[in-house]
C-alpha cells in the first residue's frame, strides 16, 4: 500500500449528521457575516459525528 493512502475499514458506511440548512450552507462555502459561528457549528457537529462513527465501530 502507497505511504500516501488512507485506510479506512468504514469508509462506505452511511453517517447522519443533524445541521441547519445553513450550518451545511456554510460547510460548502456560504458566507453569513451576521453568523460566523455557523461554519464552526457545523464542522464541530461534523467531526463529533465521524469520531462516534469511527469509535462505535471500532468496539
Amino acid at each position: 500500500m502507497n505511504e500516501n493512502t488512507l485506510h479506512i475499514p468504514q469508509g462506505e458506511e452511511i453517517i447522519r449528521i443533524e445541521m441547519t440548512v445553513k450550518e451545511a450552507l456554510a460547510l460548502t462555502g456560504a458566507k453569513f457575516p451576521q453568523n460566523h459561528k455557523l461554519e464552526t457549528d457545523a464542522v464541530k457537529k461534523l467531526k463529533q459525528s465521524l469520531e462516534d462513527k469511527l469509535l462505535h465501530s471500532n468496539h
